[in-house]
């Protein structure tokens, strides 16, 4: 059965959707008895069980997961949220398939949004995903603070940072050594005997970016080299600023002979400058993140790693083991990086023999 709302504004006419009354209607059953089907549960016979599907199925019945969460007796609605910054980059693209394999098991499915570094944006999402009762929070933090989590956290919310570590709150967090990382990518360009050696950073108020930064200034330190400020350019967002950027300090009387870049997308900004300036060959670079094209590029890319997937399992980990009911004080697991050495940053300081490409 199947009846018909006129929209609102307009004059015509749309399909509601069907119900468990229509569903129990066309079956023959009790409004109990579809509840008990379409829940899962037991009571119903085989036959009557496909008599119910078979009507739920011409009706297009779509079960309402969100009635069915309160109705539960342990009040799960099977969905966790994922607050990544963006969904579309292949760092978090890989974190958030790497998630989903890890809850698949436990029937958890994953909703995710992207928060392109608002912090508003994730105020409202976090608000729109405790009311639709979320079993689960994982945070890529576009905040600073988090006391507005407090609450939820008392409430049994379990909440898991990733990334960037939690502030006014603490909870479980998986995050990797950017300060080891960026020096790693710094000394590695050092020793190929580059003393000019410039940095590409992003928002200089993102956490990760401080470390790098704090990693690539530990390295010339270590080394014995003076930072020239001129080299070393935060808040540089996304690729074309990037470009612009390198295309800049290329054009510097005394321009940089190595790169670092703190990103994945400035390290694509800065192979297109090197690649339009002819340089591709002479300027070594060593980016941030790896992604899935930086082995077909010429030169290959050699960049900082961070193991997406097992970041992603981790989490996925800590976040069950919470749902399960482990108690005990939060968790901060720190993964290492690594420097995989493709060619790019083997590149050498005019005057030095090129050194071989390979992986740590």
């Amino acid at each position: 059965m199947t009846t018909t709302l006129t929209q609102a504004g307009g004059d015509r006419d749309r399909p509601a959707r069907s119900t468990m009354k229509d569903v129990a209607q066309l079956a023959g059953v009790s409004v109990k008895t579809v509840s008990r089907v379409v829940n899962g549960e037991a009571g119903a016979s085989v036959e009557v069980r496909e008599r119910v599907l078979r009507a739920a199925e011409r009706l297009d019945y779509r079960h309402n997961l969100g009635a069915s969460t309160l109705r539960r007796k342990d009040s799960r609605s099977g969905i966790v949220g994922a607050l990544l910054q963006d969904v579309g980059n292949s760092f978090s693209a890989g974190l958030l398939r790497a998630l989903e394999d890890s809850l698949r098991e436990a029937g958890l499915s994953v909703l995710a949004a992207s928060l392109d570094e608002e912090p508003e944006r994730e105020r409202g999402i976090v608000a729109d995903l405790v009311a639709r009762r979320a079993d689960g929070l994982v945070l890529m933090p576009a905040s600073r603070r988090h006391e507005y989590l407090v609450s939820e956290q008392r409430a049994g919310l379990p909440l898991v940072f990733v990334d960037r570590r939690p502030h006014g709150l603490d909870c479980d967090s998986v995050t990797v050594d950017n300060v080891l990382g960026a020096t790693r990518a710094t000394a590695h360009l050092i020793e190929g005997g580059h003393r000019r050696v410039a940095m590409l950073s992003d928002l200089e108020e993102i956490e990760t970016a401080q470390e790098r930064i704090a990693g690539y200034r530990a390295a010339l330190a270590a080394a014995g080299l003076e930072l020239d400020p001129s080299l070393l350019v935060p808040s540089v967002r996304g690729e074309e600023d990037a470009s612009r950027v390198v295309a800049k300090l290329l054009a510097l009387p005394d321009p940089p002979t190595a790169f670092v870049t703190g990103r994945n997308t400035l390290t694509i900004g800065a192979v297109r400058a090197l690649r339009s300036a002819g340089l591709s060959h002479q300027i070594a670079l060593v980016g941030f993140d790896d992604f899935p094209t930086a082995d077909l590029v010429e030169p290959a890319l050699t960049v900082i790693r961070q193991d997406v997937q097992r970041i992603g399992a981790e989490v996925g980990r800590l976040l069950l083991d919470r749902l399960d009911g482990a108690a005990g004080p939060p968790k901060h697991l720190v993964l290492e990086p690594s420097l995989v050495r493709r060619g790019s940053g083997e590149i050498t300081a005019p005057g030095r023999p090129r050194t071989a490409a390979r992986s740590d």
